[in-house]
């Protein structure tokens, strides 16, 4: 199977359903001339032309409140955020418009618009540009929140998300662009949503990570299998909808679980996660539901406070071996 960049199967995702579908369009900051900041747009101008490659203004509020009206009238938009750290400048189109609109037009009004939204750390961008904002949503009813790890999954995470009717905010690592990996060439691939990745198979510890986290998980998975432990690696894929019968399958098998995002740990992605857990699964649980984030203050510039205040792959091998009594 052929193998693509992150930021290539995501520009295949969109310029495929762009030529299948004339209502399909992308906006957001510098997408056109520049190719987007993180290059993921390059050649899409060149195809499509200036109506359907729109750059916009430097207004967050401005781009989700044009993507929603075009949604509420038929268009599919995609529209990007350069970084999710100032999703909150369109924090009431998103919250009180984008998620209710449906609701509150009794079901007649669909709103088909895919925000993708850059997320994490991409190395001494400090506390402005560098946050994980994927739980700040996880509250709102009416949003769809997707984490794809693979580039495959950003793929086919991403047409599930063109071809819908509900708001998505897709949200795409900044360290994961560069990442290559295999993706299918069929023309109807599509991964559904709700539907987590045993991404590793093992039978002592439950790994679940969020984003980048899955690839850390993997390694410290790598790092437990020297000490004789077979870690079990999940990624959720969406964390609305949430899969919680995968998830509570392998925890079943294995009694321990380790959670793990970049989100700072406080009120994070595992904390929804491990309620979940502890609502439906604590009758398999050996020990107490671990969970690896990054410490709770603000992003630093410096690098080595950056890396100190990150989670890691040692930091989710850390905590399986206590919960396996290894510590």
């Amino acid at each position: 199977m052929r193998e693509l960049t992150y930021s290539d199967a995501i520009r295949e995702a969109m310029m495929e359903e762009m030529r299948s579908n004339p209502n399909v369009f992308l906006m957001g900051e510098d997408v056109g001339v520049f190719n987007g900041v993180w290059g993921v747009s390059h050649d899409m101008l060149a195809e499509f032309g200036p109506e359907r490659i729109r750059d916009t203004a430097i207004s967050e509020m401005n781009i989700i409140g044009s993507g929603l009206g075009a949604a509420l009238v038929g268009m599919r938009p995609i529209v990007e955020i350069m970084f999710g750290d100032f999703l909150m400048c369109a924090g009431d189109q998103i919250a009180n418009q984008v998620a209710k609109a449906r609701f509150m037009s009794g079901g007649k009004a669909n709103v088909p618009l895919t925000i993708r939204i850059t997320s994490g750390a991409p190395g001494s961008a400090a506390a402005q540009h560098s946050q994980s904002p994927e739980s700040w949503f996880m509250n709102i009813p009416g949003l769809k929140i997707v984490t794809p790890a693979s580039p495959a999954d950003a793929k086919g995470l991403l047409k599930t998300a063109l071809r819908g009717e509900d708001p998505v905010l897709f949200f795409e690592h900044k360290m994961l662009y560069a990442e290559t990996g295999p993706v299918p060439e069929e023309a109807d691939f599509s991964v559904p949503f709700g539907q987590a990745a045993v991404v590793r198979e093992g039978k002592d510890v439950t790994l679940i990570g969020v984003g980048i986290m899955v690839k850390k998980s993997l390694l410290a998975a790598e790092m437990l299998a020297k000490q004789g432990i077979e870690a079990e690696v999940i990624d959720p894929r969406t964390l609305v909808p949430l899969d919680k019968d995968t998830l509570i399958k392998s925890v079943a098998k294995t009694g321990r679980v380790v959670i793990s995002h970049e989100a700072h740990r406080r009120s994070g992605p595992g904390a929804e996660i491990s309620a979940v857990l502890a609502e439906d699964a604590i009758e398999y649980l050996d020990g107490p539901i671990m969970r690896v984030g990054a410490k709770n203050v603000p992003l630093p510039y410096s690098p080595e406070l950056e890396n100190h205040v990150l989670p890691n792959e040692n930091d989710v091998y850390e905590a399986a071996l206590k919960l396996c009594g290894r510590s």
